[in-house]
């Protein structure tokens, strides 16, 4: 078994344009859902994992995140700035390389977070990791175990883990969760200019080192206003 990631980014940059207008004052990764900022069930599953060093990117109301981000005294915590540019996900990992250091990391999206089922997700994706075969591990998530998406899914996914991207006409049960275990090396040739990390995601498929490991739990994703009381009723249902 390798190491377990220690070290961890948290995309916190988005505008959250669909989120108006609850974002026209409040970044979207603050904006609370069960009395807690989306940010933080996505911090709190990484610590409980292990991770003792978090790396969180900023770039609308950079302020506010960073004040946040000063509440947490038990890891230490790096911003990476983004306020002159937004650089979307690929970019923006790109950018923050220097501070994650050489070994593979977790990247999990500030905005979706999922109800554990009988093992916490991100240590079935530590205990999956393979550092010879893959360069990504992606989270996975089956629609029928999803809130707040409406999509033809993202991924077909062989018996191994592997990933591939569907055909034009395809649909597929696989959406990304917003969680992956990324290897530094996935960046190789890659700048830091603005791009989504979905480049980096095709160019793992063509090395067949992009693989998916299926979620366990209720995979939750808030977009939209609408989107956070629908959260909330599922968090309710799930504590009962």
């Amino acid at each position: 078994t390798t190491e377990r990631p220690k070290t961890a980014m948290s995309l916190a940059a988005g505008i959250g344009k669909r989120m108006r207008p609850i974002t026209a004052t409040i970044p979207k990764p603050l904006v609370e859902v069960g009395g807690k900022a989306l940010i933080d069930y996505g911090i709190e599953a990484l610590l409980r994992n292990g991770v003792d060093h978090l790396v969180v990117n900023v770039h609308y109301l950079p302020d506010l995140v960073r004040a946040h981000m000063r509440k947490r005294r038990n890891v230490r915590v790096d911003i990476s700035d983004e306020s002159d540019a937004l650089l979307e996900s690929g970019g923006g990992i790109a950018k923050a390389l220097p501070l994650l250091g050489p070994d593979p990391f977790y990247v999990i999206n500030s905005d979706t977070f999922w109800i554990e089922g009988y093992r916490d997700n991100l240590d079935l994706m530590a205990a999956m990791w393979d550092d010879s075969a893959m360069d990504i591990l992606l989270l996975i998530a089956d629609m029928k175990r999803a809130t707040g998406y409406d999509g033809r899914g993202d991924f077909a996914m062989d018996v191994e883990g592997r990933l591939t991207r569907l055909e034009e006409r395809d649909m597929s049960p696989f959406i990304y969760a917003g969680a992956a275990i990324i290897h530094p090396r996935a960046f190789d040739g890659f700048g830091t200019e603005r791009y989504s990390l979905n480049r980096v995601f095709d160019r793992a498929i063509e090395n067949r080192r992009l693989f998916g490991v299926r979620l366990d739990g209720l995979w939750l994703t808030v977009g939209t206003p609408d989107a956070v009381g629908a959260a909330e009723r599922v968090l309710v249902a799930s504590a009962a």
